[in-house]
């Protein structure tokens, strides 16, 4: 989890009076996670953030299910999307499981309102653009090769840069928390001394911008697949100071530091985060394996337990052919995968990889989408096939 934090102004002790110039109170909100037993922070308001003027359905979330005959990998061409709507109107769904959903977002639009969603945390991964992520806890600019990691219950809205290009993102949905790896945690929460990053690559809010207008503000609420419009006659943004553990934060691609070896490394050395029932692994750039007999690519392998999907950033993936930027491959349980032809012999003797990745195994089965569908490369199971 991210450390402590405060920003603005905060009462000496907890749940006491706060009191504003005129001598009114402030507003006090405890948010926290798993009832009063993990993480929070306390947040303080101009305005309460129960008084609601008004509220009115917007839409439910519902997939269309594509129910196939056969069970095979999966290559997904999502390059091939049409940019629109926005961050999170947008986010196309391709592949969900009871704990998650796994989506891609090309927005070319501001969000005209503000977005909560109160039953899951939320994993944005800039794969281009830039801009900032307002929130109830602060500004969080944000950039290429970012993960913005946005808990549950937060008030928050995307603003795209106007000199940003095509924005896309590469989207998850999580029924639990998204943090870094309890392996690389001590005790008390520090990422430890082996860890492949630590506190000080983590972006936390550093300007809280406190409006007090008044007016009429759309704050959109999910919990159980419904979006549920709730109308205020305040800026949902008016937080004047705010203190703890459970807050939005930003862990950049770039920062990640690979764990190499002399032979070739399994996927976990790779692992960035974990969420319920599934783990977020970031492939980087690296020195490859310098055993002097090595073979560089990854050996073929079962996902027994597990469906692999993983979504190609950048860079030229060694062990892949037909793998197009923004693509999309899963590997799903009970069959093996590995190089493709030519990339055992064509990978000896290289020194280092330009790779860049993302990849999510999930430890229950995932399902398509139709929109998946529209996507799919039928030929894919067949690429390992040669003569």
């Amino acid at each position: 989890m991210p450390p402590y934090h405060r920003l603005g102004e905060i009462p000496p002790k907890r749940h006491t009076q706060f009191q504003k110039p005129d001598g009114s109170l402030y507003s006090e909100e405890l948010f926290g996670i798993e009832g009063f037993s993990n993480n929070y922070s306390n947040i303080y308001y101009h305005y309460p953030p129960t008084r609601v003027k008004k509220i009115e359905p917007f839409s439910k979330q519902q997939f269309e299910e594509w129910n196939e005959d056969v069970h095979r990998h999966h290559h997904l061409k999502t390059a091939g999307f049409k940019p629109g709507s926005d961050a999170v109107l947008g986010n196309m769904v391709l592949m969900y499981n009871k704990d998650l959903t796994i989506g891609i977002a090309l927005p070319t639009q501001d969000m005209t309102y503000f977005y909560r969603n109160g039953e899951a945390d939320q994993m944005y991964f800039v794969h281009d653009g830039h801009g900032v992520l307002e929130t109830n806890f602060g500004l969080l600019p944000y950039h290429e090769g970012d993960y913005i990691i946005i808990p549950r219950g937060t008030t928050f809205r995307f603003t795209i840069a106007p000199d940003s290009a095509q924005s896309r993102f590469l989207v998850v949905e999580a029924h639990g928390s998204i943090e870094p790896p309890r392996r690389y945690l001590s005790p008390n929460g520090q990422l430890l001394e082996h860890s492949p990053y630590c506190e000080r690559d983590i972006r936390r809010p550093e300007e809280l911008v406190t409006h007090t207008e008044r007016g009429e503000f759309e704050v959109r609420v999910k919990v159980g697949g419904i979006i549920s419009s709730y109308w205020y006659d305040f800026h949902p943004i008016n937080t004047v100071g705010w203190d703890g553990c459970e807050y939005p934060w930003i862990f950049n691609i770039a920062d990640f530091e690979p764990i190499t070896g002399r032979v070739h490394q399994p996927p976990p050395v790779h692992q960035t985060f974990q969420g319920p029932n599934f783990v977020v692994c970031s492939f980087v750039p690296r020195k490859l394996d310098y055993h002097p007999r090595s073979i560089p690519v990854p050996y073929n392998h079962s996902n027994i337990d597990s469906d692999e999907l993983l979504y190609y950033v950048n860079g030229n993936f060694g062990s892949r052919r037909g793998i197009e930027r923004s693509s999309m491959t899963l590997h799903p349980r009970g069959i093996p995968h590995g190089p493709h032809p030519g990339a055992v012999e064509k990978s000896l003797g290289a020194e280092r990889t330009d790779e860049l990745a993302v990849m999510i195994d999930t430890f229950n089965p995932l399902k398509f989408t139709t929109i998946a569908r529209t996507l799919d490369d039928p030929a894919y199971p067949y690429s390992w096939f040669a003569d």
